[in-house]
């Protein structure tokens, strides 16, 4: 049957296996599970026609049997009322439906061992999405972790370039300072030097010289005044 290869690899499925493969788990695990639940309906719907048609080829071997009981039961009947060619007769339906009876349990054996593999394959696949389910959030949540650590790696980064860009700041601060004392030096250098000597001469000479009210008080006396 064609859904029997279809589904024979759920059984051998592994979960795990699948679940490795997804490239962002958040964003597959709901679909992945959407498209389990369609197969499991699939399953289902298959598994159900083929348990009834398990039930239907039991049924006519079951029916198939009791007739060929049944014309036994005449057969015997037929002999104890010495009626040898009646029994006969009995007889050779009884053999006709043994035949016939033979070709539906070989239907039925084909049909239950059908029905096992398809409630083994229902049963595995319901059993992944309840799995699947219970660990739906856990996945979700360890995603979640795993990009806010990816985004706290990306600040991390920034944080330390942005600290080399602070330490590019604080060598130019340097510099400059560098440079500004250097200008300072070079501008005191440049001054010309203090001649003692004149700075000197101008102190005596300033006491060497009458203030107002001497040479006013000198012209006074000369006067007389």
């Amino acid at each position: 049957m064609a859904i029997l290869e279809r589904f024979n690899d759920i059984i051998r499925a592994n979960i795990n296996a699948v679940l490795d493969k997804m490239e962002d788990p958040s964003k597959m695990i709901d679909q992945y599970l959407t498209d389990m639940m369609e197969d499991l309906a699939e399953v289902k719907h298959e598994t159900a026609g083929v348990m009834a048609e398990e039930a239907r080829t039991k049924r006519l071997a079951d029916e198939n049997d009791a007739e060929v009981a049944k014309y036994a039961e005449f057969a015997k009947k037929a002999l104890s009322a010495g009626k040898e060619d009646d029994a006969r007769v009995f007889i050779g339906k009884k053999q006709e439906l043994e035949v016939a009876g033979a070709g539906l349990k070989t239907a039925y054996a084909s049909a239950h061992a059908n029905a096992v593999k398809m409630r083994q394959m229902h049963d595995k696949l319901s059993s992944d999405i309840e799995a699947l389910k219970a660990r739906r959030e856990t996945i979700k949540a360890k995603v979640s972790v795993a990009k806010t650590q990816e985004k706290l790696t990306e600040v991390k980064s920034a944080v330390e370039k942005t600290q080399g860009a602070m330490g590019a700041f604080e060598r130019m601060e340097e510099k400059a300072d560098k440079m500004l004392d250097q200008a300072n030096a070079m501008a005191e250098l440049s001054e010309e030097p203090i001649d003692e000597a004149k700075a000197l001469e101008e102190k005596y000479a300033k006491q060497g010289t009458p203030s107002v009210d001497e040479e006013l008080e000198k012209l006074k006396k000369e006067m007389g005044l």
